[in-house]
């Protein structure tokens, strides 16, 4: 398999054109292609000349590919369908396909990313996290959803809320936010990326270290023991540590931390829930994100209703934490939160 360009630094593609017998200045014009035109063939790279582009398409490859499926909601969202092939577990490949949703609001249009095909924190109310993990994305796999869409040149923001835990993938995440915030990349404002998970500690600690983009943290439940129920990953990593961790960095400036907080009817949507997550979350500056659960086969809960829902938001935002309650989209084509599925087939 040829090594793909999406996703190489500037250095980088100007030591592989020298490999290539080409002066260092063609790594440069790739680099533009890349990244500043988002170019997905080499026919449209103008400047650079035949003999030279068949040199690197000898070894190389580009590393985009075109959406093999899409579908679009009544409310505008659109989901599409990326072929990837990942080394899973044992190292063995999988051919896989997975999902990514273009979010259309006003004047935004926010592309929720993946970063695995699968994934392996198993939370119970996830459709992703049921299928088990089929590999990791590399950073062609992951930056080819942003310039193989229709919508390429005119989205706005990104969230690292796909498919799979994006700090259990974290060298690579690095490296695409690296892409997408570098004056030779896409040149975005970190202010315009959030980066979710689940809590995976020590990778969470790189990524306040390193990055300046936002962070959105999986809550869904303040005591420990109901969130173990739903949530497995609390057994390696409590969610104490992790609030203790993320109180150690400054969120009065321009990054901001979000929780988000799925509700489920009858479980974690009471007076005594609320009370609890008002006492975890005091005196930090942050925001919860209330989510409506999208029924999905083979599980017991179904969400809470909007009253509930409602003074849940009240009684938080009355007690000095701000609450929102975030609007439902692209349900009716299994594009909203913890309905990503995707496709896996196994192969040697």
């Amino acid at each position: 398999m040829k090594e793909k360009l999406l996703g190489k630094t500037p250095e980088e593609l100007r030591s592989i054109a020298s490999e290539c017998g080409l002066k260092p200045f063609v790594g440069t014009q790739l680099a533009g292609w890349l990244y500043s035109n988002r170019v997905t063939d080499w026919d449209r790279m103008t400047n650079i000349g035949k003999d030279a582009k068949a040199r690197l398409a000898e070894r190389y490859e580009l590393g985009t590919a075109a959406p093999v499926g899409s579908a679009e909601s009544s409310d505008g969202t659109r989901k599409y369908l990326f072929p990837v092939t990942c080394a899973a577990a044992g190292g063995v490949e999988e051919t896989s396909a997975v999902e990514t949703v273009m979010i259309p609001d006003e004047d935004r249009k926010t592309l929720c990313v993946s970063s695995q095909a699968g994934c392996r924190m198993g939370c119970r109310f996830c459709m992703t996290g049921r299928q088990g993990w089929h590999g990791n994305l590399d950073a062609a796999d992951i930056l080819n959803q942003f310039v193989s869409i229709p919508e390429a040149k005119e989205l706005t923001n990104a969230v690292f809320m796909g498919m799979g835990e994006p700090l259990d993938n974290y060298d690579t995440v690095s490296r695409v936010l690296e892409v997408l915030t570098a004056d030779w990349g896409f040149g975005w404002s970190p202010k315009r990326i959030t980066v979710s998970t689940i809590g995976v500690l020590p990778q969470l600690r790189r990524y306040l270290d390193e990055q300046k983009c936002h962070l959105a943290v999986s809550l869904h439940n303040p005591f420990p023991e109901e969130r173990a129920e739903m949530m497995p990953v609390q057994k390696a990593w409590d969610e104490k540590d992790v609030l203790d961790l993320i109180r150690q960095y400054d969120f009065t400036g321009q990054r901001r931390v979000s929780f988000e907080y799925t509700m489920f009817d009858g479980y974690n949507d009471d007076k005594r829930h609320a009370d609890a997550l008002i006492r975890m979350l005091r005196g930090l500056e942050c925001r919860v994100n209330l989510i409506r659960f999208h029924k999905i086969p083979d599980f017991p809960y179904g969400c809470s209703s909007p009253t509930a829902m409602q003074l849940f938001r009240d009684r938080l935002n009355n007690n000095g934490i701000t609450c929102t309650i975030r609007t439902s989209r692209g349900e009716d084509i299994l594009a909203a939160c913890g309905m990503l599925a995707g496709q896996h087939s196994q192969r040697s």
